[in-house]
């Protein structure tokens, strides 16, 4: 029995654990501290616009539901195409002439990244406020429209640079200077100066905004941009990792109490195996009379045959 408890407070112990780490996975997956991931899993939703796609047209896709306000597009454009004609506009990118990409690729796609309320998770920058949100813009091959975790091709302007001119800028606090910031794919983060029309300009792919020193307070009445859900999304993506935690505890204990049965059954088995084996043991031999002794029972030998003689009664 005592084996049987240490079993069971091992396996519980594991249970327990696995939960755990489950649990923190899960927070780890859906909290957003990891850029590249949700690169990937954006390029993998952006693709899926793509129904019947033409040759430089804009497509609006559909971020996952646990990142409502993320906005994401996709363009499919030739290679050649863009380094002859660059893109005019794409939401807030002016794509010039002579921009090339490498490895070379006969197609690829541009995906388009506006992070909303999401800037400040997946780039934070401590000691300074955002005054738009976070674009992005990256490179992917066009050679498969289904695949997914592609590698960025890295795009670079060869002449004039890429534009971004930012529109509804936060009003910059007085005395302070805004700036123009970029994080591109290794995560280093540069400075530039603002340029006229809230403009920035970029020489490689990335993700852009423009920003100020000091942490400026949110409007009256406004919560934090990282704290504004879409109250429906937001309150069924948070159902849903609710029941998944749940689900999975109660998993992990039911699961528990099926191995202490388990191992209660196989100690009931070996405990009744061991009795038919004695009782055959007796069985085989020959029967002993019990007799009690005090309060327990215990097996007798039964009266001699023959009776002891005295020597002097031997008779010749």
């Amino acid at each position: 029995m005592g084996l049987l408890l240490r079993s069971v407070g091992m396996l519980s112990l594991l249970i327990w654990s696995s939960a755990s780490l489950f649990v923190r996975a899960k927070s780890d997956r859906f909290s957003g501290f990891s850029a590249h991931s949700l690169d990937v899993l954006l390029q993998d939703y952006a693709y899926r616009a793509f129904v019947h796609p033409k040759t430089g047209v804009a497509y609006e896709g559909n971020a996952p539901s646990n990142l409502t306000g993320i906005k994401i597009a996709a363009m499919r454009l030739r290679s050649g195409s863009l380094r002859k004609r660059g893109v005019r506009s794409y939401n807030e990118f002016e794509i010039p002439i002579g921009v090339k990409e490498k490895p070379y690729v006969e197609r690829l796609v541009l995906v388009y990244q506006n992070l909303g309320n999401w800037s400040e998770v997946y780039y934070p920058l401590s000691g300074y406020t955002y005054l738009v949100p976070v674009l992005g813009l990256l490179a992917y091959s066009a050679a498969n429209l289904s695949a997914t975790n592609l590698p960025e091709l890295d795009i670079r302007a060869s002449m004039d640079p890429i534009s971004i001119h930012f529109s509804n800028v936060k009003s910059v606090p007085v005395g302070s200077i805004a700036k123009c910031v970029s994080f591109d794919l290794q995560g280093v983060t540069n400075f530039s100066n603002v340029e006229p029309a809230n403009t920035c300009s970029a020489v490689q792919q990335g993700h852009f905004a423009l920003v100020v020193e000091g942490t400026a307070p949110p409007p009256v009445g406004a919560a934090p941009p990282s704290l504004v859900p879409t109250p429906g999304v937001e309150k069924k993506g948070h159902k849903s990792k609710v029941s998944t935690i749940v689900g999975s505890v109660l998993g992990g204990s039911l699961l528990l109490v099926l191995l202490a049965l388990l191992l209660l059954w196989l100690s009931n088995y070996k405990r009744t195996m061991r009795i038919r084996r004695l009782e055959r043991a007796a069985e085989g031999g020959e029967a002993l009379r019990m007799t009690s002794v005090g309060s327990a029972r215990a097996p007798a030998a039964v009266r001699t045959r023959t009776q002891p003689s005295l020597e002097t009664e031997y008779v010749p």
